[in-house]
């Protein structure tokens, strides 16, 4: 059987464990900004879903900035170099809790919920995320106003089995909003090790279809 080129890429980057990155800045309308943006320590990946890590990334600093942006804008994610490992990505909003700020809320509780996501595409197959340098989402119009942290993750698929996220949250305050009342559900806590998103061999057999794990993008 021939193998695609696509394939043949994926079984390069399963033997590369040093193409990690950061999302290093929040990007609202077309300028990026990167002191309202909570930036882990180091580009190493979150591998285990019931980490603390896995709602900001590792040992995430403080940010000096918590920025505006108005419902139903354009907001997004810019990384320090490129996606290189396969696989979804998603962005996600975190409402502040009554009486916290987004810069001193640390995100527990169940107060997130997914805004959009990239998946996959087929014929041929690849991840709709791969060799981006930035990926953005739309606040859906009916977002309540107040303060968020927002939150992206994606998740390399590239070793089969174990599963790499990259993760940033930036602090960000929703103005003209409205009366949305999402479902919401608690990071870590929102998949599991077996979610057949995270558990799957993307190198063969080819994946016909694909699930980006975690709650269905709410689009207001």
């Amino acid at each position: 059987m021939k193998v695609s080129a696509y394939v043949a890429l994926l079984a390069a980057a399963a033997q590369t464990t040093s193409a990690h990155y950061i999302w290093s800045s929040v990007v609202v309308g077309g300028s990026p900004n990167s002191a309202a943006v909570r930036q882990p320590q180091n580009n190493s990946p979150v591998e285990s879903v019931s980490s603390s890590g896995m709602t900001c990334g590792n040992g995430p600093r403080a940010a000096s900035q918590t920025i505006a942006v108005n419902a139903g804008s354009r907001v997004g994610f810019r990384l320090d170099n490129t996606l290189y490992h396969p696989g979804p990505a998603a962005i996600y909003l975190g409402q502040v809790p009554s009486g916290q700020t987004a810069a001193s809320w640390n995100g527990a509780g169940s107060n997130w919920f997914k805004i959009a996501e990239f998946g996959a595409q087929f014929n041929p197959f690849k991840f709709i995320p791969d060799g981006q340098s930035q990926l953005e989402a739309t606040i859906p119009a009916s977002t309540p106003s107040g303060e968020y942290l927002i939150r992206i993750e994606h998740i390399g698929l590239h070793v089969a089995g174990s599963p790499q996220f990259y993760i940033s949250c930036a602090q960000i305050r929703v103005q003209g909003g409205g009366g949305g009342n999402p479902a919401k559900v608690s990071i870590p806590g929102y998949i599991s090790s077996n979610d057949p998103g995270l558990t799957l061999n993307i190198h063969f057999p080819i994946p016909t279809s694909y699930k980006v794990p975690g709650p269905a993008a709410w689009r207001g």
